[in-house]
């Protein structure tokens, strides 16, 4: 394992403590009393506090130094003074362990008492210190210069996702995120527990991939000897709930779907589905728009949310549009009654690209997606789909063609889905043998016939409303993200690129920390990130590229690096 001459050096701090009989990762209980954010909350002077953290900043000055704790609600401010944490003749604890062998990043315990320096900052007055963990690897976090500028953040992307621990350290405001996150659970659990709705769990490992079109990911069961699909819906398993004699049950799940990856599409997500018996898609639209606005409120405390350049108002009621006047509406065209030859010509005709895969309702989907969605920017019902696009919903029971289903559009984006479910095992078996058409076509998204579902509706499924939320598309909405990496711990990214095990030097080691992220960069930028003198600069990019590590390569404006 090649390291860094910082992370030679904290091994060797590491080795000195062990000698002097400090164990650096310690199994005891650490009792804490208080957080810094209680502290700040409920400040008295001369308080005694217990509390733990990391240790992210320090300036020593001699016999004393002020310090600064982060802990998991916040920093407050530590003094560190020799004789009050020694008030022996042995100073060790001060003088060796805490000026030479803790570094940036180590996580210690401190008691003490608290009191306000001469400015008024709130400050932890330090009696006695425990070292809890030490740190091996020196965390990136952000330098500020004299004029207030920030050099060195930690703000790529791709190193923040992959390095989620370092990111949620080093920029603490990226929990609030995740917190939002959890109250954003928390309130639509509460929304249905209060309604009297009941919280199930259906199979992630199924034999039929049912509940959407999607093309899903395929394992094998050794034991059993038989192909087994990770779950792109639960659909299907909550709606037998519902034949079972639920009246009302819903389920956070994770789904998962076998295609691309964007800012909005991550192939593992959550999604959250209810069914409620009895109920239509007309109720069923009333019951969102007050879901949501509670939801709204529990997260951000308004139901306004700004997302990039719109205010979003999550309050009821919501605009609501038929997907055909939606569609005559942006294109002129009206699509009642078309043929699928008509339709293809339409879409060929205002630049869409189709094949011969397409049926209708893909036809029709990809009209609406190109010329209508991206113009709903404020919560907006697209109600009464095509029946080629919903093999899963009732029949319109006023609209020939039509089936009784809505999608809410926010900012152009689907973020909930409904229909009055389907319930005729007849009308069923049809629409799944017309997707087996499409199947056979060479539509890889196209449903498969789930016969075990089929049989539960013979046994018969009260009136039924259904409703899918994208958790995570919901979530990028309530805290201004226009990406679905950013409100997800660990999102899924492309296998990292690993150094080949080589002697390298410090500057070669730190030209590979600025490439790191896989992207080719300027050459000039890399240079100037460095900040090598011109003969190691030009000794280090020789002997890197000479390894086959990093190549140049000329565009026609600039010289770019990257890793091989």
């Amino acid at each position: 394992m090649s390291l860094s001459e910082q992370e030679i050096i904290r091994r060797e701090k590491l080795e000195k403590l062990t000698q002097m009989g400090i164990n650096a990762f310690p199994a005891d209980e650490y009792t804490i009393t208080d957080s810094t954010q209680s502290i700040k909350e409920g400040f008295e002077e001369g308080k005694k506090v217990k509390i733990a953290g990391r240790l992210i900043s320090r300036r020593i000055q001699g016999k004393a130094s002020f310090a600064e704790l982060q802990d998991s609600s916040g920093r407050i401010q530590v003094y560190f003074n020799r004789d009050e944490i020694c008030p022996t003749d042995d100073k060790e604890l001060y003088n060796e362990v805490y000026k030479h062998l803790l570094d940036i990043g180590d996580i210690i315990g401190v008691e003490g008492e608290l009191f306000k320096t001469q400015v008024g900052e709130m400050t932890v007055m330090v009696k006695n210190f425990t070292l809890l963990t030490k740190t091996l690897r020196p965390l990136p976090f952000a330098k500020i210069d004299e004029n207030g500028v920030v050099h060195d953040a930690f703000n790529d992307p791709e190193l923040r996702y992959r390095q989620r621990y370092v990111d949620l350290v080093v920029n603490p405001e990226v929990k609030d995120v995740f917190i939002k996150r959890t109250k954003l659970f928390n309130a639509m659990r509460q929304f249905f527990n209060d309604a009297g709705y009941f919280e199930v769990e259906t199979p992630i490992l199924q034999s039929i991939p049912g509940g959407a079109a999607a093309r899903p990911f395929i394992t094998h069961h050794n034991a059993l000897d038989i192909p087994l699909y990770l779950r792109i819906a639960n659909e299907l398993y909550l709606k037998r709930l519902i034949v079972g004699g639920f009246d009302g049950v819903y389920e956070f799940s994770k789904n998962f779907r076998n295609e691309g990856m964007d800012r909005t599409h991550n192939p593992e997500f959550t999604a959250m589905e209810i069914y409620v018996a009895y109920k239509d898609y007309n109720w069923m639209m009333d019951f969102t728009e007050r879901l949501l606005e509670h939801c709204a409120k529990a997260v951000n405390g308004t139901t306004k949310a700004v997302f990039g350049e719109h205010e979003i108002d999550w309050k009821a009621p919501y605009e609501r549009i038929s997907m055909t006047d939606a569609i005559k509406k942006f294109t002129g065209y009206d699509i009642t009654g078309k043929s699928e030859e008509e339709l293809r010509t339409f879409t060929k005709s205002i630049g869409i690209e189709v094949n011969d895969t397409m049926g209708k309702g893909k036809l029709i989907d990809e009209i609406f997606g190109e010329k209508c969605e991206g113009n709903f920017i404020q919560p907006t019902f697209i109600t009464d789909y095509p029946v080629e696009m919903s093999p899963l919903t009732k029949k319109h029971r006023d609209k020939e063609g039509l089936t009784e289903r809505f999608e809410l559009m926010v900012c152009g984006k689907e973020i909930a889905n409904s229909y009055s479910e389907l319930n005729d095992p007849i009308d069923q078996r049809e629409r799944f043998e017309e997707q087996m058409r499409l199947s056979e076509k060479g539509d890889d998204e196209a449903m498969f016939i789930d016969q075990d579902f089929l049989r539960a509706l013979e046994y018969g499924m009260p009136p039924t409303a259904g409703l899918g939320i994208g958790m995570d598309r919901l979530i990028m909405f309530l805290t201004n993200n226009a990406s679905i990496q950013e409100v997800l711990f660990f999102p899924q990214m492309r296998p990292e690129k690993k150094i080949p095990a080589i002697e390298l030097g410090d500057d070669e080691k730190l030209i590979l920390e600025i490439l790191k992220s896989g992207e080719a960069m300027s050459l000039s930028e890399v240079k100037e990130k460095s900040q090598l003198s011109g003969k190691k600069w030009d000794k280090a990019t020789k002997n890197l590229t000479k390894s086959n590590i990093v190549k140049v390569e000329k565009t026609e404006t600039d010289l770019l690096m990257k890793l091989v």
